[in-house]
């Protein structure tokens, strides 16, 4: 009967849900209280009795909202967006944390607590929500505002910080240390994951959803871009991450797809639901009794939390280059605490370093500062003019000079040639080095567990011969990635050398000092590639025969396929490129659909019968044509032109597309019927290249 009893505790939840949230949209107040308060009264702490059987498994299917909203910030936050705000995101959420470690610290001594409690009581502090932030920009309809991408930028750095900050508390915990060879360890793991997810994913992913779209079939598209979501969240588990980091990571990769705008469109509904439980969830877990037994400790770290956030967030913002008004809006945007905030507080518990009233109060807290966050994100404009009417205008017009000055630097970053290119070679050869740590790391996990499974073949020479088999197997998986980074640092020291000596410096012995500069950094760069591989290497190397024989193999190996190895991995910088330097699908306003897989498409009309100076005009799609192979949300031609595609005769597959949606795709020997005025027909020929 275990089915029943699931389906009762949902069928209570849901219900309550709606009427407790159609009575705050009545009265104009946030959802998300609703559903706070919604699992308030079904939780196990409020009189009479409780209203569901099985907590915990409520608490699963919020898990599942946890993975859908982070996925739907992935799809609204692209990797170009991340570039953007990255030295913002990371300079406002480093300060943050480490001031708000300082204050949760200081308070948990002030209130009598013991070491370890204020030592986790910091890092409970350090943490802003990301599920409860994204809820309430979504309610106001700011998710877009400048204000929101840094929002979402900080919250980012700050999930990829929080592991790093889990792995020091644990290590602390247990040992009494901050254990820093753990730590670089972690932050070395993690960094690969990161790169090679990112660097697999954006060249797979695109071509797949490409060719799953060709079907035209949203519940394809759907199963599809969900089996990725699970997917990568389980896989960033299975190493040790949050789901929360893994179904961001796969939103922002498919994020880059060309179907981004129908893929939000399907995934809402999906998501919506499943936050719902989970903000509810959250509302099971408050305890009225020991809100009143520790009131006095919850109000001081409410007051902290809010206080301390807003002011370090407000500061790290703007000194990052950002306006007064963007910097307090992300200030008031992320004055609370959440999901890993509950993690640390279970780490604490479960590993019994810290006593058991703490985790109550970081929930007691979680839940006030998620009340006050709508009605903070809502007051930040009137608190920005409030402190522009106050602040001297000498100050103000200083600090507006800061702004222009910061932003300045950033502007002129770059402008030399030369310098783009280090740039531009430093980073690649960083990536490539990246996932040649990957590659090794797989390699020593399979090293430890892969004689286990029945699969793998025996290999000759026992424990010696599957450590030599190993390293020699990662070594050539790896050739592509080492023969690039050798090639890219020969350029790097080539450019060094032409910039750091000129004509009028060094005279005619110009060419032979640009030389030895540039063969010094090329000896220095392969020995120290040799050394890291060799680091690398350390827990796969066998015997010293054994080994010189696999170099010799190695040796070999790269020689006859060394063009093969650079053309493999040129491909993969092509498709790379190509998915970052593609724009990104945007919905055109007013135009509606999926193309002819969208059944209403076809009931729609094709010419407004009110629109008398309109014209409807025939174009031919040639091969030559610019918009050959593109979306219709790709060429934007309403955005450009202000005339629209109505209709597409396809010959080809003898099929009409009646008003298409952005997600069709233009094809060679289409022809495209237009709809607009004179003026805006003649324009929109120009963009189909006639």
């Amino acid at each position: 009967m275990h089915h029943v009893s699931f389906l009762q505790d949902l069928a209570v939840v849901m219900i309550v849900a709606a009427v407790v949230t159609i009575i705050f949209r009545q009265l104009k107040q946030p959802v998300v209280l609703g559903y706070i308060l919604a699992g308030v009264i079904i939780g196990p702490h409020t009189p009479p009795f409780p209203l569901i059987s099985d907590q915990h498994t409520i608490e699963t299917l919020s898990e599942l909202g946890v993975i859908f909203l982070m996925f739907a910030l992935g799809l609204e936050f692209s990797l170009r967006k991340l570039t953007q705000v990255g030295v913002t995101a990371l300079v406002a959420a480093a300060f943050e944390i480490l001031f708000m470690v300082w204050v949760g610290y200081q308070l948990g001594l002030a209130f009598g607590w013991n070491t370890m409690d204020s030592v986790f009581l910091g890092a409970i502090l350090s943490i802003s929500s990301t599920t409860i932030i994204i809820k309430a920009l979504e309610e106001i309809g700011k998710t877009r505002e400048r204000f929101a991408q840094l929002i979402f930028g900080i919250l980012i750095v700050e999930d990829i910080l929080a592991i790093l900050m889990i792995a020091m508390l644990s290590a602390f915990a247990t040992t009494g240390e901050l254990g820093m060879g753990q730590l670089a360890a972690t932050v070395g793991r993690l960094s690969a994951f990161l790169g090679v997810l990112l660097v697999a994913g954006l060249i797979l992913v695109p071509r797949l959803l490409n060719y799953v779209a060709k079907f035209k079939s949203n519940e394809m598209l759907l199963v599809t871009v969900t089996g990725l979501c699970f997917g990568v969240s389980l896989l960033a588990v299975k190493l040790g991450y949050s789901v929360a980091l893994g179904a961001f990571l796969i939103g922002a990769i498919i994020a880059e797809a060309r179907q981004i705008a129908q893929i939000e469109d399907l995934m809402h509904p999906v998501r919506d639901l499943f936050s719902a439980v989970f903000f509810v969830s959250i509302g099971l877990l408050i305890d009225p009794v020991l809100l009143a037994q520790y009131w006095l400790p919850i109000l001081v770290i409410t007051l902290a939390v809010v206080v301390g956030k807003v002011l370090t967030c407000f500061f790290g913002t703007f000194i990052a280059g950002n306006d007064l008004k963007s910097s307090m809006r992300v200030g008031m945007g992320l004055a609370q605490i959440g999901e890993f905030s509950f993690i640390i507080a279970a780490l604490g518990l479960s590993l019994k370093v810290t006593s058991g009233f703490l985790y109550p109060i970081a929930v007691a807290v979680s839940a006030l500062t998620t009340l006050s966050t709508p009605y903070l994100i809502r007051s930040s404009d009137s608190a920005v003019g409030l402190l522009v009417r106050w602040m001297p205008p000498g100050l103000m017009a200083s600090l507006n000079a800061y702004t222009e000055w910061v932003g300045g630097l950033s502007t002129n970053r770059g402008r030399k040639s030369g310098g783009v290119f280090l740039r531009k070679w430093g980073w690649q050869i960083a990536l490539n080095l990246l996932l040649i740590a990957a590659v090794f790391i797989a390699a020593v996990y399979f090293k430890d567990h892969g004689r286990d499974w029945a699969w793998v073949p025996e290999v000759p020479g026992g424990q010696n011969g599957w450590k030599g088999a190993i390293w020699l197997a990662a070594m050539v998986v790896s050739l592509p990635m080492i023969i690039a980074a050798v090639r890219k640092w020969q350029a790097f020291g080539m450019l060094v050398s032409e910039m750091s000596v000129s004509r009028a410096a060094g005279g005619e012995r110009t060419p032979a000092i640009r030389a030895v500069i540039s063969q010094t950094l090329f000896v220095a760069g392969c020995a120290g590639l040799l050394l890291y591989l060799l680091v690398l290497s350390s827990a796969l190397l066998p015997s010293r025969n054994l080994l010189v024989v696999l170099a010799v193999v190695l040796v070999g190996t790269a020689m006859l396929l060394r063009r093969a190895f650079i053309r493999v991995h040129s491909k993969a910088q092509v498709a790379l490129q190509q998915t970052l330097s593609e724009p990104p699908a945007q919905r055109e306003g007013g135009e509606s659909g999926h193309g002819h897989g969208d059944r209403h498409a076809a009931e729609t009309p094709v010419l407004p019968p009110l629109l008398r100076e309109a014209q409807l005009v025939m174009v031919q799609v040639t091969d030559a044509s610019p918009v050959a192979g593109k979306l219709i949300a790709e060429i934007q031609l309403r955005t450009l032109t202000g005339a629209s595609i109505v209709g597409i005769e396809r010959v080809a597959e003898g099929a009409n597309v009646i008003n298409p949606g952005v997600s069709e795709e233009l094809k060679a020997g289409d022809t495209v019927l237009l709809l607009g005025t004179e003026g805006q027909i003649v324009e929109a020929k120009k963009v189909f290249g006639g």
